[in-house]
């Protein structure tokens, strides 16, 4: 994902996210050419008819690339004032048909990149998932496993035992839906105290001297961005939760 200037007849309009899907960019110059020409905006200008048919069906992995190529068309029309209710219909329809709207959380907008300007080329991905801080089950399969295609056994995960006692049945229905059960992971059981899961998961990367990979941070603790930022090689793309 990378921001994008917007320029109509070489004059500029206002910047957008384009986000990581094959047809994005195909998209965001499809719309701003049919838009300088002055021709009718739609959603012919995102998918084909067959597509739009299949879209009112079921998707396996919850049509998760073509809601963000919409958003892509939403705010190609906030940019340059153009109307979309079209699109806005089709995107409560996927969303309600692909039963996402519990999520309420967009992970892939608010992925960063922290240590370094643009990422590197990769072959593996791996997640580190404080997932008593952040238990957002479908959104993190949904905008990260599944995109990035993360093994199981790449995903290491950390609770204390009062977060496993009180949340165990929730997170193990949640996980289910994907076939996947906590131990299905590296699921790292901690002790009391505030920082214990996050120093048994920063230990398990250093453990594993990952380079040349992506990793993942999934937790809304600032401290331990900073902490896994400090000690991750340079080869590889960290990823944080941005606000």
């Amino acid at each position: 994902m990378y921001k994008q200037k917007v320029t109509i007849e070489y004059k500029y309009r206002g910047s957008l996210i384009l986000p990581d899907t094959k047809d994005a960019k195909n998209i965001f110059f499809r719309v701003k050419q049919a838009y300088a020409n002055h021709e009718k905006m739609g959603l012919h200008l995102l998918f084909s008819t067959a597509k739009l048919s299949r879209l009112k069906k079921y998707q396996k992995g919850a049509a998760q690339e073509e809601l963000l190529n919409i958003d892509l068309y939403l705010d190609l029309g906030k940019v340059l004032n153009f109307d979309t209710s079209d699109a806005q219909k089709l995107q409560s329809s996927i969303i309600l048909i692909n039963d996402t709207a519990h999520t309420g959380f967009n992970i892939t907008k608010r992925l960063q990149l922290i240590n370094k300007k643009k990422p590197s080329k990769t072959k593996q991905s791996y997640l580190f998932w404080d997932i008593e801080n952040f238990s957002s089950i479908a959104s993190i399969f949904n905008d990260v496993i599944e995109p990035y295609k993360i093994d199981d056994k790449d995903i290491y995960l950390g609770a204390n035992p009062d977060s496993l006692y009180l949340k165990r049945a929730e997170w193990e229905a949640n996980l289910y839906d994907y076939g996947k059960t906590l131990n299905s992971f590296n699921f790292i059981r901690c002790e009391h105290g505030k920082d214990v899961a996050d120093d048994m998961l920063l230990e398990a990367m250093q453990q594993l001297k990952i380079k040349n990979a992506n990793i993942f941070i999934l937790t809304f603790d600032r401290e331990l961005k900073e902490r896994f930022k400090q000690v991750v090689d340079r080869s590889n793309n960290l990823y944080i939760l941005g606000k």
